[in-house]
């Protein structure tokens, strides 16, 4: 099976996910260095790593394993001049090589085993430098995964189980909820959710 993003990713025509960023960078923006270095990870074809850029964020990386989703981003790089250093990478296998201001991941690490997203996620808290912040959103196991992801849903968390893993920085907001959601092409459908925004403080 083919999930139904990787269609969306060779329409240059719409963003598969909406051309909002997420409410939480809109939160924390204001707090970044416009200098700091910032990576999303999943991010598909680039909403978010898009409007940070075009906002004046001058170090702004994002990985993702589509192709089509790379490829897509890199037109609207290149066409806008944009300060983003895209590529294709598996989140399972990547290293980070510098310390971040901000990792962010909305959405994704629910698609790769457990064990998998939870060293991602202790990586990921190394990688970042004191007083900087992660954003997580995940599906969590509380209501049963959309027929359309069911497939790919292989690590759905529990709820609280990010919150958890967080125990040791600072939470600025956590969220536990339920929402409708539809996509291009893909009927509305329910998902369970936890996202939040933490802060490394030592």
């Amino acid at each position: 099976m083919i999930p139904f993003w990787e269609e969306a990713y060779k329409n240059e025509d719409i963003l598969a996910f909406g051309t909002e960023p997420n409410k939480s960078i809109l939160q924390i923006e204001n707090m970044l260095k416009k200098t700091g270095n910032i990576i999303d990870v999943g991010c598909g074809d680039g909403t978010n790593v898009i409007y940070m850029a075009r906002k004046g964020f001058t170090h702004v990386e994002e990985i993702d394993c589509s192709e089509n989703g790379i490829k897509k981003l890199q037109k609207i790089i290149d066409n806008e001049g944009l300060h983003i250093n895209a590529k294709v990478a598996d989140l399972c296998t990547f290293d980070f090589e510098k310390d971040y201001e901000l990792i962010m991941s909305f959405g994704t690490l629910h698609f790769v085993n457990k064990q998998d997203w939870h060293f991602f996620i202790e990586k990921a808290k190394m990688a970042t430098c004191i007083g900087g912040y992660n954003i997580i959103q995940m599906f969590t196991n509380q209501v049963p995964p959309s027929v359309e992801i069911a497939p790919f849903a292989i690590g759905l968390a529990d709820d609280g189980e990010i919150k958890e893993m967080y125990g040791d920085w600072e939470i600025i907001e956590y969220k536990s909820y339920v929402f409708e959601d539809e996509h291009h092409g893909v009927p509305k459908h329910l998902h369970a959710a936890n996202k939040m925004i933490a802060r490394r403080i030592k």
